[in-house]
């Protein structure tokens, strides 16, 4: 019997969910990609764009690439979800599924910070990275500052590689001796949920290129006009040029529609992904999964990636009624940039018991090279 699938989100996970699913049923079965948007931005290159190592051009696609694939795109906004009857609206429209994947990452809320929106740019668009790409250039003299408005926040290597590739394009233009380059965050160190080892390397990382690094450092407002951060911790901090990771949160769309309480992400099975309503998934960035040494799995798009994956195996088994079922194994792995042509590279399994097992290797050319490929072949390979 022919089978629905809608996917609602066209970033990582959405794009590897609809490929697979078309890679793995036949054309009587509908795939279903809807996105507010007509692009796909390849975020892990923002941090490069940020400093004109890549074009807008280079990093975004047109998502009606996938019509040509079988995968029927709808552009519009996501208006609601009922998991229960496997329905979506979309704009005035309503869609009926078999099965519904929800891929919508999170919803970005400078403005839950006061003076945060109008006071710097975010890292985390692609107009927030073109803008710092340009301010950094009227940046001659004085303080930049890196700040992580909230915890958790999607890519947990983006702000420390955004603050050395900063690093490294002040010292390539000869300017490193006349601007402070500091590093502010809610986290008590980088990335902790890699263990003690991978974070106090990544803080090495910053600390060998003199960037002053803050930790504990929750975010409580910041003035624009006294271009000044404000801590809960009663500390301030001056600034001359600001760059920022904004607050997450849970798209309304999917708290609506009682997926998630407020302030908190899609609980799933955090193997198969499927949310407490059958047929229905959500994940990458916009599903909770505690682990048990308890903080959560990371928000990134390399476990994005092998979720949906995962889903569209089990979808697909479902479907035709025949194959396994996809499992997501927890596994993953990051390059972490440090400027002037090297990265680092972590990995390992976030799934291991009692803590996850993740290993640092040194920053090298090699790995560097290793995300420039990863880069052309994702693009080319999903659309």
């Amino acid at each position: 019997m022919a089978s629905t699938t809608v996917v609602l989100g066209g970033g990582v996970g959405g794009l590897v969910t609809a490929n697979e699913l078309r890679g793995r049923l036949g054309r009587e079965h509908r795939i279903i990609l809807v996105d507010k948007g007509p692009q796909h931005v390849f975020s892990p290159s923002l941090i490069w764009l940020q400093v004109d190592l890549r074009k807008p051009e280079r990093i975004t696609r047109a998502l009606s690439r996938l019509v040509k694939k079988g995968v029927e795109v709808v552009q519009g906004e996501v208006t609601s979800i009922d998991p229960q009857r496997r329905s979506v609206g979309v704009d005035s429209a309503e869609i009926s599924a078999d099965y519904i994947v929800i891929a919508l990452g999170t919803d970005l809320a400078p403005e839950l910070v006061p003076g945060l929106a109008g006071a710097g740019h975010n890292l985390y668009t692609l107009a927030g990275a073109t803008a710092i790409r340009d301010a950094r250039m009227g940046l001659r003299e004085g303080r930049l500052a890196i700040v992580v408005a909230r915890m958790p926040f999607k890519c947990p290597a983006a702000p420390y590689e955004a603050a050395m590739l900063l690093d490294h394009d002040l010292r390539k233009r000869g300017l490193r001796d006349r601007v402070s380059v500091s590093l502010y965050s809610p986290e008590p160190g980088p990335m902790g949920v890699a263990g003690p080892d991978v974070s106090a390397g990544v803080r090495g990382l910053i600390e060998q290129r003199n960037i002053s690094y803050w930790p504990k450092h929750l975010l409580k407002e910041v003035d624009p006009a006294g271009q000044t951060l404000r801590f809960e911790n009663g500390e301030d901090a001056a600034f001359d040029l600001l760059v920022y990771v904004p607050p997450h949160v849970v798209p309304r769309v999917v708290r609506e529609a009682g997926l998630a309480e407020a302030g908190a992400w899609v609980p799933v099975d955090r193997q198969s992904l499927e949310t407490d309503h059958t047929n229905v998934f959500a994940i990458g960035d916009v599903a909770g999964i505690p682990l048990s040494m308890g903080l959560p799995l990371p928000k990134a798009g390399v476990f994005a990636h092998a979720q949906g994956r995962a889903v569209a195996k089990t979808i697909a088994a479902r479907a035709s009624d025949r194959g396994d079922e996809g499992v997501f194994t927890g596994a993953g792995q990051c390059f972490v940039e440090v400027g002037g042509g090297r990265a680092g590279f972590g990995g390992g399994n976030f799934y291991a018991e009692p803590t996850p097992q993740i290993t640092l290797r040194d920053p090298s050319r090699l790995w560097h090279a290793g995300k420039v490929v990863l880069e052309k072949r994702w693009l080319k390979r999903w659309l």
